[in-house]
């Protein structure tokens, strides 16, 4: 992408409104504009973020056997009054009403609407077990909408849903996507820990809190430091193997993690002080077991093994992707900008040019964006080089390509890499190597 041409539109100043850091960068960046109190427009450079989130999230549940689906926003209120949450929600949610007076709402979460589906097309046990998941818009109409898409009104969500016949297959499914969400913050280049949490309006008696670990987080955190060296690849534990996903998840549950509004200082006294960490984290996914509270609510039995009618064992699972990219952002950035990880960043390197005209600089940029294609941003602006470094340290995409005429002139460039600060002079082909690792 051309930057002269790009809807990228970078601010000098810090917007008035903006009271964190994701919210003061992302606005500084480009990334979104406010359209109203929590409602978000994602300009270019923020949708590719969102986008590469998403992808690595779509992945990641895909390998845990979930199958991916649509569902639309708006719901009937019909399906929540069946659950009996229509009224108990509360005014977080939206509620409409059409052209012909029927009620419906802007959907917060997806119980109620899954289990309907369920129940219009699954009948035998031998049907079971099923995950699915979308990634949709949500609603919910927070009483102060701030701090940017940390705490919107309006947010990209992905929530899983998980149906079994019997309790140990729930558990099975629940400690199936505990591993599936621990892989899949691994791969955004970020540290997340799971912590036991209050199931709140979804209902259940057992859920896992995700937080990442950041210095700006809403809520205390302490946890043992055992989880930064665990490790999650294929080799490790198999999705497959029950024994395995036991083993996992007696792992995660065996060492200390709470937030402050958890903590038990009994409990921390036992972890040995050198493995103490404590900090701030971002709450950005969360899990729950819920057994049968929807299935039998709704009136969802299949027919068991012995010609029974069972209700369906149900677990729920949520991260929140536009969310994770002002979380991401808290614990990653330094006072010039983002520092975004490789999977997710908007664009692998920009390209800087120096001195636009010069024939010279102007065709090894060229020849530079031609070999990246999308995966750079050329900074072909005729604009002077310090605006041009600190619009890229701001963006903070992995590695800055700095082509002035005195290395155009021997077909070298200088390669920084944003988040150590290190700079080289390479030629061309190095610097491509290093940038397409």
């Amino acid at each position: 992408m051309r930057l002269s041409r790009s809807l990228i539109p970078t601010l000098k100043e810090t917007p008035a409104e903006a009271q964190i850091v994701s919210h003061r960068l992302m606005l500084r960046a480009g990334l979104i504009r406010q359209q109203s109190a929590g409602i978000y427009a994602w300009l270019p450079a923020g949708l590719r973020v969102l986008h590469n989130i998403a992808n690595i999230v779509r992945e990641e549940q895909a390998r845990a056997g979930a199958q991916e689906i649509l569902m639309p926003t708006i719901q009937s209120a019909e399906l929540w009054r069946e659950s009996g949450r229509y009224d108990a929600y509360g005014p977080e949610m939206l509620r409409i009403r059409d052209r012909h007076d029927r009620e419906m709402l802007y959907g917060p979460t997806n119980e109620e609407m899954l289990t309907a589906i369920m129940r219009d097309s699954v009948q035998s046990y031998r049907d079971l077990p099923q995950m699915l998941y979308q990634i949709q818009w949500k609603f919910r109409d927070e009483v102060r909408p701030r701090f940017g898409v940390l705490r919107g009104r309006e947010f990209f969500m992905k929530d899983g849903y998980s149906f079994d016949l019997d309790y140990e297959g729930a558990v099975e499914s629940y400690r199936r996507m505990m591993l599936a969400y621990m892989r899949t913050f691994k791969r955004m280049g970020v540290r997340a820990v799971p912590m036991r949490a209050d199931t709140g309006p979804i209902g259940g008696n057992l859920s896992h809190e995700f937080h990442i670990l950041a210095p700006t987080g809403e809520s205390g955190v302490f946890y043992d430091a055992s989880f930064e060296t665990i490790e999650l690849g294929d080799d490790a534990y198999d999705y497959e193997n029950r024994a395995d996903l036991d083993a996992f998840f007696d792992r995660m549950t065996s060492l200390y993690a709470a937030t402050d509004e958890k903590h038990d200082e009994a409990a921390w006294a036992k972890v040995p002080e050198d493995q103490r960490r404590e900090g701030r984290g971002i709450e950005v996914g969360q899990i729950f077991y819920f057994g049968t509270k929807y299935s039998q609510a709704m009136n969802f039995a299949v027919v068991g093994p012995d010609g029974a009618r069972v209700h369906p064992e149900m677990g729920s699972y949520g991260i929140g992707v536009s969310r994770l990219t002002g979380a991401i952002i808290e614990a990653s950035h330094d006072e010039a900008g983002i520092i975004w990880p490789d999977a997710i960043a908007p664009f692998r390197a920009s390209i800087l040019n120096l001195r636009q005209g010069d024939q010279v600089t102007d065709a090894l940029c060229e020849q530079i964006y031609d070999a990246l294609g999308r995966d750079a941003l050329y900074d072909d602006r005729d604009a002077r080089a310090g605006e041009k470094f600190a619009d890229a340290d701001l963006m903070g995409h992995p590695w800055q390509i700095i082509v002035g005429p005195r290395g155009a002139a021997k077909s070298q460039v200088e390669l920084k890499h944003r988040r150590t600060g290190e700079r080289a002079e390479l030629d061309i082909e190095a610097a491509l190597a290093k940038v397409r690792l």
